[in-house]
């Protein structure tokens, strides 16, 4: 689609989901994408230029603030971690433009949702609650996304203008983020078990056996190469993963139940994103042998 077609964006946050958007649009000269992250503002030398040279290397026009990118806008998507979500939406609401639509992306919990789309409709922003329902990669710009809140039907034209795969999820603010944060009680506490599993299976001598049994079990499911793609989630994402997690144990007390699995769940993935290992292309063994000496180190 011509850029002429299609609005002027604006992100906050420019990790992995903001560069598959970024690539997914494919805009030869990055105009029309603004995008401010908080590397940008990072005291190690190191860090600034990595993320100038993502800039870079996505052709978008870096900005040195919040209310920079923000200029000019006319939709927001906000691609932070979990944690930085409604920090993110007080910044942006002392900056969004009257009207501006404003995409919170983030895997937070829907009461979280729910007070940052206070912060940006007090300031004249349009909040939509958007939860990403799928990795980012190979979709990019096509991952799927669900909608929900009283700006849903606006929101839709603007992802259809920008050939993504938008679906509204019929409900207010938080409707969206909800199916997203329960889902992810399965989809993350599978991970965390993987981990516990495979990890006590490795060092146990019975890894090759556990998994064949389980093959057993869930016949097509694939367990091995199923456990060295969620090991390698956990230690390139982990970090992000707990942080999202948090989100999740919180919302299931906001619902009234125990959240101890969930809980379990940020605690796996935390400590093994703590460890910073790169998962590489390796198999689930030669990943799991990395985690262990790393455990076994601290």
């Amino acid at each position: 689609m011509a850029l002429s077609n299609t609005p002027n964006i604006a992100m906050l946050g420019f990790g992995e989901a903001g560069q598959a958007l970024a690539k997914g649009w494919a805009r030869p000269d990055g105009s029309g994408i603004a995008v401010y992250d908080i590397k940008t503002d990072s005291a190690d030398d190191i860090v600034r230029a990595g993320k100038q040279a993502d800039y870079d290397a996505y052709g978008v026009s870096g900005c040195q603030n919040v209310g920079d990118a923000l200029n000019n806008a006319d939709v927001v998507f906000s691609l932070v971690t979990a944690d930085q979500a409604h920090i993110a939406a007080g910044n942006a609401a002392d900056a969004i433009g009257e009207g501006t639509l404003f995409f919170d992306c983030n895997s937070c919990a829907p009461e979280t949702k729910r007070a940052s789309a206070a912060r940006i409709e007090q300031a004249g922003g349009r909040y939509v609650d958007a939860a990403v329902m799928a990795p980012v990669h190979p979709a990019l710009h096509k991952v799927a996304i669900l909608v929900s809140g009283p700006h849903a039907t606006a929101a839709l034209e603007v992802f259809d203008a920008l050939d993504m795969n938008a679906t509204e999820a019929a409900g207010d603010i938080g409707y969206a983020s909800s199916i997203k944060m329960i889902r992810s009680v399965m989809m993350k506490g599978l991970e965390a078990l993987a981990l516990e599993c495979v990890l006590a299976g490795r060092k146990a001598g019975v890894d090759d056996v556990v998994l064949d049994s389980l093959d057993k079990t869930y016949p097509g499911f694939d367990w091995k190469t199923k456990a060295a793609y969620m090991l390698e989630r956990s230690m390139n994402h982990g970090i992000r993963r707990a942080a999202e997690m948090r989100e999740v144990a919180k919302t299931v007390a906001d619902l009234g139940f125990d959240n101890g699995m969930t809980k379990a769940t940020v605690d796996w993935q935390q400590r093994i994103g703590d460890l910073a290992l790169e998962a590489g292309d390796d198999d689930y063994e030669t990943r799991a042998d990395a985690i262990i000496e790393a455990l076994d180190g601290r």
